[in-house]
């Protein structure tokens, strides 16, 4: 067995021990009577979304001609201060829980059936859904304002966001 298969071989059995390190911790915690508290970093944003300014499309009024002395300047929002933070907790969570494997978000969408795009992530019933797949869901609309500017904004104004965090913050309730 060369090394490279081995090494590949000893970080899976790692990630293995991890995954159910987390998984006792949390079933421990749950016996105890404990609160959980994953998700409370990002739970912490709601009362701050719902009073925030989401974002403005800029620019304000078109400045350019479309001549190449003043091009037209392509519209973008400019998100507040609360989503740029919130946006920052979420690629955290992503960075600090690699069990919840939200790299591949749009693959745990498929999986559940929803397909990565506003209505039909927006249209979900959360009432049932674990943390992974409500993450997947946070993960997919700031993934989507990467590439197509608004996404974000939409998500929030038609309240999927704010329905998504109560989901987490009643997971850690539970």
């Amino acid at each position: 067995m060369n090394g490279f298969c081995k090494k590949n071989i000893i970080h899976t059995v790692a990630d293995w021990q991890y995954k159910i390190h987390k998984m006792s911790m949390k079933f421990t915690k749950k016996m105890d009577g404990e609160m959980s508290n994953t998700y409370k970093l990002l739970t912490d944003y709601i009362p701050q979304i719902e009073r925030a300014v989401y974002g403005k499309w800029m620019p304000d009024h078109q400045t350019g001609d479309g001549s190449p002395d003043h091009p037209y300047q392509m519209p973008y929002v400019e998100y507040g201060r609360e989503i740029n933070a919130l946006e920052d907790v979420i690629y955290q969570f992503i960075n600090d829980h690699p069990e919840y494997e939200l790299n591949n978000y749009n693959d745990i969408l498929k999986r559940n059936h929803i397909e990565w795009g506003l209505k039909s992530m927006a249209g979900v019933d959360v009432s049932h859904m674990d943390g992974q797949l409500i993450m997947a869901l946070l993960v997919g609309a700031v993934r989507a304002e990467r590439f197509c500017d608004g996404a974000m904004l939409s998500f929030l104004e038609n309240g999927s966001i704010q329905k998504w965090l109560k989901r987490l913050r009643e997971l850690d309730e539970e």
